[in-house]
């Protein structure tokens, strides 16, 4: 069997060489650390962690905590180096940075299976299956060589998100449905200002803290996509003639044209997730969750992404991906981590996991699998493979991105333990299928 060719050795790469690797599969790994740095790294160490030693928060009911425990379950690397190297962090799995990266460099290193080339790729390997995990950073003749195989309009630098909410957690009492000038099929949730309302908001938002702008971001492009504070510190009315406009949306219950509108577009299919349009930020996060509860109808808003703006390289993955996280134009083809937009250190590692794993049953000749729905790795390779392109972001993972009960459960901790149970059971029966050639 040809061996599997992996490019980048972060969180997902270094996740995707251990599958393949434990699969019996011969592995090519290259990382061009330590000879070329990226402006984010500091050392030529394996699955490095730039900016936090936190891989968040470790009990199921959360849906990152889920993720891992799926993986300690898929045999994960990652799971095993962080398990291992583990620091006191309260609710959260927090580790010691360096040592968490030496035993991922030690055992990539020392696997038999596994050939390490510290070298730079500029051009795709020959060899298939491949795997990209090159990172967020991804740049030169490498981002050119994946821009033109993906077609330029699917890979670009990524500068901004809005913040996204559960649908669950809105008050519709206080939000009505409808497009501008009717245009549409009410495709957008309005949340309608009064003055008092309006004039509030402007000047919270005005004043809320920001997160500062780290170096190797500072070139990250922001025309077309100005942070909704900076907008509205041009003026009290700027944003009630941009993204706050109530011009074509009339009240359905009153008629008449609110003070101003803060519109939500459905960010999943399942529409169980909105996008809070315009609303790019670089708010603290504590600080987005205080001042974007002050919209009407989003008083009790659960957050399932907060807004950011960095720069981040990723293809746009439903135009280009399969659930598989092959390409669909070339099947050999795997993309892992960052660059298929999924937001995250354990998100990352994750998919690097289904890369690895898929990547392996091809090189064996067999089938790449789909991960259940149910589960957190399902959800989040299938948000990356069918979320509306046009508007295709960077996603954590969060309970909104699995189908509900189907029942109502007020307790929120309940609800998604029972989610994560689902989980758990649907994921240990997928694991029985694949390892009896079943799936």
């Amino acid at each position: 069997m040809a061996p599997v060719t992996i490019i980048g050795a972060g969180l997902a790469g270094s996740e995707a060489a251990w599958q393949v690797a434990q699969a019996g599969i011969d592995v090519e790994l290259f990382e061009m650390r330590p000879g070329i740095m990226s402006p984010a790294h500091h050392s030529g160490l394996f699955a490095e962690l730039v900016c936090s030693n936190s891989l968040r928060a470790a009990a199921v009911e959360n849906a990152v905590g889920l993720l891992k425990e799926e993986m300690r379950g898929l045999d994960s690397l990652i799971m095993k180096a962080a398990d291992s190297t583990r620091v006191p962090a309260g609710g959260a799995l927090a580790v010691d940075r360096t040592a968490f990266s030496s035993y991922i460099t030690e055992v990539l290193t020392n696997h038999p299976r596994i050939q390490v080339k510290q070298q730079e790729v500029t051009k795709l390997p020959e060899n298939r299956p491949l795997i990209i995990a090159s990172g967020p950073l991804t740049a030169g003749r490498l981002a050119e060589t994946i821009g033109e195989m993906t077609g330029q309009e699917s890979f670009y630098f990524y500068d901004a998100a809005a913040p996204i909410v559960t649908a669950e957690s809105l008050d519709m009492s206080k939000i009505f449905r409808a497009s501008r000038y009717d245009k549409g099929d009410e495709d957008y949730l309005n949340c309608p200002m009064t003055k008092e309302q309006y004039e509030l908001f402007w000047y919270e938002l005005t004043h809320a803290g920001t997160t500062p702008i780290k170096e190797f971001e500072k070139a990250v492009f922001f025309e077309g996509c100005m942070p909704v504070e900076e907008m509205a510190a041009r003026g009290i009315d700027t944003l009630r003639f941009g993204p706050l406009k109530p011009v074509g949306l009339c009240h359905p219950i009153t008629g008449e044209i609110p003070y101003a509108i803060v519109q939500l577009r459905q960010d999943n299919f399942a529409a169980t997730l909105y996008n809070i349009v315009g609303f790019q930020t670089h708010l603290k996060w504590t600080e987005q969750q205080r001042v974007f509860r002050l919209i009407p109808g989003l008083e009790k808003a659960e957050f399932a992404r907060l807004g950011v703006m960095h720069r981040n390289t990723f293809i746009k993955s439903p135009k280009v991906l399969q659930a598989s996280l092959q390409m669909i134009e070339y099947p050999g083809i795997f993309f892992a981590g960052q660059i298929t937009g999924v937001e995250g250190y354990v998100e990352s590692a994750a998919s690097g996991l289904v890369a690895g794993m898929n990547a392996a049953r091809l090189a064996a000749g067999r089938r790449p699998v789909v991960f259940p729905r149910e589960t957190a790795h399902g959800s989040l390779c299938q948000y990356v493979a069918q979320a509306n392109p046009e508007h295709f972001q960077p996603m954590n993972i969060n309970f909104g991105l699995l189908p509900p009960l189907g029942r109502k459960i007020r307790d929120k901790r309940q609800k998604n333990s029972l989610i994560a149970a689902r989980a758990m059971s649907i994921l240990r029966e997928f694991i029985e299928k694949c390892d009896n050639g079943l799936a």
